[in-house]
């Protein structure tokens, strides 16, 4: 079969469905990777989230309920816990990272015992973007999630600002704005759900502004134009001069990179999550330059200093420029992102998180190799990314 082709694409479509359906667990949890030596056993929120995106995109009504309702049972169940952060935060009380809800769960919902790089807030709120994003495409009630949401948005509204890991579990210290761009997209669905009492609406809906205005004064600064970098408690932030043109988002802490450095996970503010419209000027500015730095013939690098594997470029994140460029009416370039994705699938049709023919640091793949074995392949996330990008281009099975 040519990349490239209608047919081609059609297949791979129905191809990823079915490997998604095949590993999804009874529970409804989509583990990340069914045989990744790191991975396997276990689900993510955030990936679990794009994945269901995919499905619920593709028609698969019934895999994505059912990964909402384990993520209502799994959330809900924490109703406790949440109120106990909340209780101690009111009071004025430290909550260190390690009491914060995990980021990743075993498949029947616990906490899981091997250790991990745990807290991590964007799986939260993808989780409630997906969630009304899927219940309003289709109509549907999931069990239990009313309370859930409740329960989500309360975590997010009381600990949005604080540090945590970011989308790569990195710099736990620092804030992020692909992480606040989930948050921002996830409360401002939860609020526009009617599920929030008067007091907790007011200040999901305080929260959405007060991230739309954070990130506009700390996360948005021209390439190679920084004024200065400053310490604070909650990490390293950007200041942008007065007067300077406008400029792509970068991360808080540019991954202690210096100034002109981007993380492809920025585009997600934009397409899907609407952080900033597509035309934005900073909409396009942060493409741009994610593309300039990271883009590769197609496949995208996560970051200039990425060691992980030796620093491959990484199918899902293809996903997210071609969903950018989709919503941008760039039809020609999204489809060169999609068809990018379907060539690294192999003779089974599964998709693997990266490949390593382009490194960034190459002597580095080795110990990788040694400590976890192959690239995880499927990756679900990917074949979830997949689907949502052929979505955009009204690519059916």
């Amino acid at each position: 079969m040519i990349v490239g082709s209608d047919l081609a694409r059609a297949q791979l479509v129905a191809r990823s469905i079915d490997v998604i359906n095949t590993h999804q667990s009874p529970s409804g949890a989509y583990p990340a990777s069914p045989t990744f030596s790191a991975y396997r056993g276990y689900a993510w929120l955030r990936d679990g989230a794009f994945i269901a995106e995919g499905m619920s995109r593709a028609g698969q009504v019934d895999s994505a309920s059912a990964f909402h309702a384990w993520c209502a049972r799994v959330i809900g169940a924490r109703h406790d816990q949440v109120a106990g952060l909340i209780g101690r935060a009111r009071a004025g009380l430290p909550v260190s990272a390690a009491e914060m809800l995990p980021t990743r769960f075993t498949l029947d919902g616990g906490d899981g015992a091997d250790e991990w790089w745990d807290h991590q807030l964007d799986g939260y709120g993808t989780w409630l973007w997906a969630l009304a994003e899927h219940t309003a495409r289709h109509g549907v009630r999931v069990p239990g999630a009313d309370e859930a949401v409740r329960v989500a948005a309360r975590y997010l509204t009381w600990f949005w600002n604080q540090p945590c890991y970011d989308w790569w579990e990195e710099h736990v210290d620092q804030r992020h704005v692909s992480t606040l761009g989930a948050v921002h997209a996830g409360l401002r669905a939860a609020a526009a759900g009617g599920l929030l009492a008067g007091a907790e609406a007011a200040a999901a809906a305080q929260v959405v502004a007060d991230i739309a205005g954070l990130v506009a004064e700390q996360g948005v600064a021209p390439a190679g134009h920084l004024r200065k970098w400053l310490p604070s408690a909650q990490g390293t932030v950007a200041l942008v001069d007065p007067g300077q043109a406008v400029a792509p988002l970068h991360d808080l802490d540019a991954h202690g990179l210096g100034g002109d450095a981007v993380d492809a996970s920025l585009p997600a503010c934009v397409a899907p999550f609407g952080l900033y419209p597509v035309g934005h000027p900073v909409a396009v500015r942060t493409v741009a330059e994610v593309e300039r730095q990271l883009a590769r013939d197609g496949g995208v690098h996560r970051f200039l200093a990425d060691t992980f594997y030796g620093g491959g470029r990484w199918v899902l994140l293809a996903g997210f420029l071609g969903l950018n460029h989709a919503a941008a009416g760039r039809r020609a370039e999204a489809l060169r992102y999609l068809d990018w994705m379907a060539a690294q699938a192999d003779e089974s049709g599964q998709l693997p998180e990266q490949v390593s023919d382009v490194l960034l640091a190459p002597p580095r793949l080795q110990e990788w190799l040694r400590r976890w074995g192959p690239v995880a392949r499927p990756l679900l996330w990917s074949h979830g990314m997949y689907l949502m990008l052929a979505d955009a281009l009204e690519v059916r099975a």
